[in-house]
C-alpha cells in the first residue's frame, strides 16, 4: 500500500470495529498490525452497530479485549444478557455505557467486580433489581466512580448508594405509575438507604423526568438527601420535568442552599420553581454555558435582568432553550396576547451577550416581529454566526410586511404553469419542475433567505408551528384533533422551505404545521442540496384533507443518499409502492417512523422495500389501517427478516387503538426518544452531556 500510517489510520477510523478487528485485521499483515493499533482499540463503539451480535461481542472481547479503555454498548437491546458477561475480559475499562442493555443486578456485580479501574458507567435498572445482590468487590469497583448515568424503570436507588466518590451523576426517570398487569406503582424507597455523603463531592446533577407522578415521587427523594446538604462543588444544576411539578419543603430548601453557597455554570429547573419567585435574582453564576427555561413564564426583562444582567458579557453561553417561554421577547408578560409583537431590544440585547451561542431554542411560542418597531427576528439572529443548530416558531420566520388579518392563499393559477400538459384539478396544486425553478428562487425581501445565509454552518434546524402537537404523545391516547396554525403562519410557504437548501452542512431538519405549503417543491431543493441530511422529519404539512405534497417528496428522497433516520406524520397519509419505491432510494436508510390518521399502506410494497432495504432495522407504521392488517403484516416482517437483521424492531399498529400505550411501552427507548415520539431536540440537554 502506497498510503502512510497515519492516513490508513484515519481511513480505518471510519469502520466499525468490529469490522476491524474480525474483518478487514485479516486482509494482509500491514492491516492486521494498523486494525490493532492503540488509536482504533482505545474506545470501541457498538452503539447503533446494528448488525453486531452475541458472537462477534465474544471475539471482539477476546482479541482485544485488554486493550479498550472506554467500551459504549448503549442501546443494544437485540443482544442476550449474556453477552455483558464477556466485558469481563476488559480489564483496562475506565468508561463503560451498558444503557439500554439487558442487565440484572447478578450479573452487573460480577462484571464491575473484576472492573477496578473503571471511573465512568451508565446502566439501566429495571424491576427485580436487588443491590442486596451486590458483592464487596464491585461495591469497591463503584466506589471509584466519578460519573455515572442511571436510567430508572422502576423506582429505586439503583447503584447510588455505593457511588461515594460521585462528580456527575444523570439520572433518567422512565417509571410507569402502572404496572403491566394494571397495578398502580408507588415511589416510596427506603429513604435511609441513601443517606450518606455521597453527594458531597458531586459537580453535577442532571434528572430528566417522563410524565407520571411516579417519576416526581422518586426524583423528590434523591433531592432530599441533596438538601440536607449542598455540595461545594456543585456547578450544574438540571431537572427537565414535563407538566406540572410542584416544590417540597426540601426542593425550597436546596435551592436557597444553593442560592447562598454555590456558583453555577448551567441551570434547568422545572417551570413551577421559577415561575413567580425571585429564585433567579438570587442564584450566582460564574461562567454559564448552558441556561434552560423551557416553558417558564419568564418575561422578557426579567430575562435581561436578572439572566444576563442587562446586557452584561456572556460569551461563555453556548446553549440556550427558551422553548414555550411564551413572554421571552416581551417586555411585560402582564396584559400580553401571542399575537402582540417583540420587543426586538430585548432580542439584540440577547444576541450581543450571548454572541457564542451554538444552541438556540425559540419554539413553541408565537415570536412576531413588527414592521416598524425595531429589526426582525431573523435579522438579528443572523448575527449569531457561531450556530449549529436552532429551533424556531414558524410563525417568527414571516415577513412583517404581508397583512397577516387574511391569511394569503396562493392561486393555482399562480402555481401551475399554464399551457398543455395533463390537466390539473383545481383547488389541488401539483409540484412540477419548472414550479421548482421558480420557488427556488430567493425572494429579496425574505428574512429568512436572509438569516439562512448568514448561518451556513447550521447542522439542525427545526421549524415548528407555536400550536403544534404530535397525533401520539407519550402515556397517552393518540390525540384526535389538533389546535389551528398561527395566522402569520399561513405566509410561510414553499418558496421559505426552498432556502433550507443553502444549508450545505445541514444534518437533521424538522419541519412541522406549515400549512401554506401548496405543493413541496421546496423540499427537493433540500433533497439536492444538503447532501449530509441524515434525520428528517415531516408534520402536518399543507392542507390537512390531502397530502399535497407527495410528488415532491418522492423526489426528494430520491437524493437522499446519508439520509438514516425519517419520521412522518401527515393525515391520510398512502404508504405506497410509489412512496417506497423512492424511499429505497435512502440506501443509508436504517430507521423509519409513519405516523398517519386515516392513513393507509401496502402490504407488497413494504415487503419488497424491507428486502430491497437491507440496512433498516427499525419500521414503526401507526396508521388508519384495522388491526388485523397490522398484525399480518408486523409478522411477516419479523418472520421474512429477523433472521439476518438481529436489532429488526417492528411495530406496526393502528393509531387510534385503545391499546396503543400498551405497545409503545415495548419500542426500545433509544427508537422510542430519538424517534418515534415527537419533540424538539435543539438545546434540550447540555452540550457532552455524555458521550
Amino acid at each position: 500500500m502506497e498510503f502512510s500510517d497515519e492516513i490508513l489510520l484515519h481511513i480505518l477510523s471510519y469502520v466499525p470495529c468490529t469490522d476491524l478487528v474480525l474483518n478487514v485485521k485479516r486482509t494482509c499483515r500491514k492491516l492486521a498490525t494498523l486494525c490493532l493499533d492503540k488509536s482504533l482499540t482505545y474506545t470501541v463503539l457498538l452503539h447503533k452497530d446494528y448488525q453486531v451480535s452475541k458472537d462477534k461481542v465474544r471475539q471482539l472481547m477476546r482479541e482485544i479485549g485488554k486493550e479498550i479503555h472506554q467500551l459504549n454498548m448503549a442501546g443494544c437491546y437485540w443482544l442476550p444478557g449474556s453477552s455483558i458477561d464477556h466485558v469481563i475480559r476488559c480489564k483496562n475499562l475506565v468508561k463503560l455505557n451498558l444503557s439500554g442493555c439487558h442487565l440484572t443486578s447478578l450479573r452487573l456485580s460480577k462484571m464491575l467486580s473484576a472492573l477496578q479501574h473503571l471511573r465512568s458507567l451508565a446502566i439501566d435498572v429495571n424491576p427485580g433489581f436487588d443491590a442486596s445482590q451486590l458483592s464487596s468487590e464491585c461495591k469497591a469497583t463503584l466506589s471509584h466512580v466519578l460519573e455515572l448515568k442511571q436510567t430508572l424503570y422502576t423506582p429505586s436507588y439503583g447503584v447510588v448508594p455505593c457511588c461515594t466518590s460521585l462528580e456527575k451523576l444523570l439520572l433518567y426517570f422512565e417509571i410507569l405509575d402502572r404496572s403491566r398487569e394494571g397495578f398502580i406503582l408507588s415511589g416510596q424507597l427506603m429513604v435511609g438507604e441513601s443517606n450518606v455523603p455521597h453527594y458531597q463531592s458531586l459537580r453535577v446533577f442532571y434528572a430528566r423526568l417522563a410524565p407520571g407522578y411516579v417519576n416526581q415521587e422518586v426524583v423528590r427523594l434523591y433531592l432530599a438527601v441533596l438538601s440536607d446538604r449542598t455540595p461545594e462543588n456543585l456547578h450544574a444544576f438540571l431537572i427537565s420535568a414535563p407538566g406540572s411539578f410542584a416544590e417540597s419543603g426540601a426542593t425550597k430548601n436546596l435551592l436557597d442552599s444553593m442560592a447562598r453557597n454555590v456558583c453555577l455554570d448551567a441551570l434547568q429547573l422545572p417551570k413551577s420553581w421559577i415561575n413567580g419567585s425571585g429564585l433567579l435574582q438570587h442564584l450566582k453564576f460564574n461562567n454559564p454555558f448552558y441556561f434552560s427555561f423551557s416553558r417558564c413564564t419568564l418575561s422578557g426583562s426579567h430575562l435581561i435582568l436578572r439572566v444576563i444582567n442587562g446586557g452584561k458579557d456572556l460569551k461563555s453561553l453556548t446553549s440556550l432553550n427558551l422553548s414555550g417561554c411564551i413572554h421571552c421577547l416581551s417586555s411585560d408578560s402582564l396584559f400580553r396576547k401571542a399575537e402582540d409583537y417583540i420587543d426586538s431590544s430585548i432580542l439584540e440585547s440577547l444576541v450581543v451577550s450571548c454572541c457564542n451561542l451554538r444552541h438556540l431554542n425559540l419554539s413553541a411560542a408565537h415570536h412576531h416581529s413588527s414592521e416598524s418597531l425595531g429589526k426582525h427576528l431573523c435579522q438579528l439572529l443572523a448575527r449569531l454566526r457561531h450556530l449549529l443548530s436552532l429551533a424556531l416558531p414558524v410563525c417568527s420566520i414571516a415577513n412583517v410586511a404581508i397583512n397577516t388579518d387574511k391569511p394569503p392563499v396562493q392561486s393555482v393559477t399562480n402555481v401551475v404553469p399554464q399551457g398543455l400538459g395533463r390537466k390539473i384539478r383545481i383547488g389541488v396544486p401539483t409540484y412540477t419542475k419548472n414550479f421548482l425553478e421558480q420557488s427556488n428562487q430567493k425572494s429579496q425581501s425574505s428574512v429568512f433567505w436572509t438569516l439562512l445565509e448568514n448561518l451556513l454552518f447550521l447542522k439542525n434546524l427545526e421549524l415548528i408551528g407555536s400550536s403544534f402537537s404530535s397525533a401520539m404523545p407519550r402515556n397517552e391516547p393518540a390525540i384526535r384533533n389538533s389546535l389551528p396554525p398561527c395566522s402569520r403562519a399561513q405566509s410561510v410557504g414553499d418558496s421559505d422551505v426552498a432556502a433550507i437548501g443553502q444549508l450545505t452542512f445541514l444534518q437533521s431538519l424538522t419541519l412541522a404545521q406549515l400549512p401554506n405549503i401548496l405543493t413541496g417543491s421546496g423540499l427537493v431543493n433540500i433533497g439536492l442540496q444538503c447532501q449530509h441530511l441524515r434525520t428528517l422529519s415531516l408534520a402536518n404539512l399543507g392542507m390537512m384533507g390531502k397530502v399535497v405534497y407527495m410528488s415532491a417528496l418522492l423526489d426528494m428522497l430520491k437524493h437522499c443518499r446519508c439520509l438514516r433516520d425519517l419520521r412522518l406524520e401527515q393525515p391520510y397519509f398512502s404508504a405506497n409502492a410509489q412512496f417506497f419505491q423512492a424511499l429505497s432510494h435512502c440506501s443509508s436508510l436504517q430507521r423509519f417512523c409513519i405516523i398517519s390518521r386515516s392513513g393507509t399502506l401496502q402490504f407488497d410494497a413494504v415487503m419488497s422495500f424491507m428486502a430491497s432495504c437491507c440496512e433498516v432495522i427499525m419500521c414503526h407504521m401507526f396508521m388508519g389501517e384495522s388491526l388485523t392488517v397490522c398484525k399480518n403484516l408486523q409478522q411477516s416482517i419479523v418472520r421474512s427478516f429477523q433472521a439476518d437483521r438481529p436489532a429488526l424492531n417492528v411495530v406496526i399498529f393502528p393509531l387510534l387503538h385503545e391499546d396503543l400505550t400498551e405497545v409503545i411501552r415495548d419500542v426500545p427507548m433509544m427508537h422510542l426518544d430519538e424517534i418515534t415520539l415527537f419533540k424538539s431536540r435543539v438545546a434540550e440537554e447540555p452540550p457532552n452531556l455524555w458521550w
